[in-house]
């Protein structure tokens, strides 16, 4: 007969790990809150480590300009950059939804009763390959700042434990963009959230400079400019300002 470790000590395992990578990741995100503090970047991060920790196929991310209007700020792949793009523009999904109620917003399955509340969102969302999604407020009291949003690849709901982390992230994020008002404060939060989004205009311009240059993707380009401006220690907007001058090369 074989042996093996009782259910309940790899249980207890699987949750000391899960307790490390959070305690990593809630540590990295704290360490964004300093004077040299990247708003753009700081929101990428937050995006990736929510696919990480939360296993879920992909994380995007929207903030309100100082007109009132949703702007993409972030996500975790092109892809869902895009898609992101498409609901904002489209002013209908579960990210709309979450923003205007200041609520967590389910659809677990996009197949289902869920395609009838969103039918054009919920045909992109298919098409790349989504099956369900979760939105996440970033609210300071009864202000709304944006929304964090999570896609799956299969159909189910998350669970309560992950929902809790999900909102946690999101409202890291609202810390992170309170802190910078602080850090600025002879500048309003509406002041420093419109420059951070006028700032992606310069990315994605940098980031097709980059994916033609070195003949790869959209997706392999940001990573190269990310990369990049961290090891030079260049905030990301102003490195990429750079390379759409040609002032700087990878």
């Amino acid at each position: 007969m074989t042996g093996g470790p009782p259910s309940g000590h790899g249980d207890a395992e699987v949750g000391t790990v899960r307790e490390q990578q959070l305690a990593a990741v809630f540590v990295e995100l704290a360490d964004t809150l300093v004077d040299n503090f990247d708003v753009i970047d700081f929101l990428h991060v937050l995006t990736d480590r929510c696919v990480t920790v939360l296993s879920v196929s992909a994380a995007g991310l929207v903030l309100v300009d100082q007109r009132g209007v949703l702007q993409v700020a972030a996500a975790s792949s092109e892809d869902t950059r895009l898609l992101e793009l498409f609901q904002v523009q489209l002013d209908q999904g579960p990210c709309l939804e979450c923003f205007h109620h200041r609520r967590q917003v389910v659809a677990g399955d996009l197949s289902g009763q869920d395609a009838d509340r969103w039918p054009d969102f919920t045909e992109a969302a298919r098409s790349a390959g989504f099956a369900a999604v979760h939105a996440f407020p970033m609210r300071l009291r009864d202000q709304a700042l944006g929304a964090l949003n999570l896609f799956s690849e299969q159909t189910h709901a998350l669970s309560q434990d992950a929902v809790g982390l999900a909102q946690a992230f999101a409202d890291v994020a609202t810390i992170g963009l309170l802190q910078e008002r602080a850090i600025r404060r002879q500048e309003g939060l509406a002041d420093q959230l419109q420059k951070a989004l006028q700032s992606r205009v310069v990315i994605e311009q940098a980031k097709g400079v980059i994916a033609e240059r070195n003949n790869v993707d959209i997706g392999e380009a940001f990573a190269l400019l990310r990369g990049a401006a961290r090891s030079g220690n260049h905030r990301l907007s102003e490195f990429a300002a750079e390379i759409v001058k040609g002032r700087a090369h990878l």
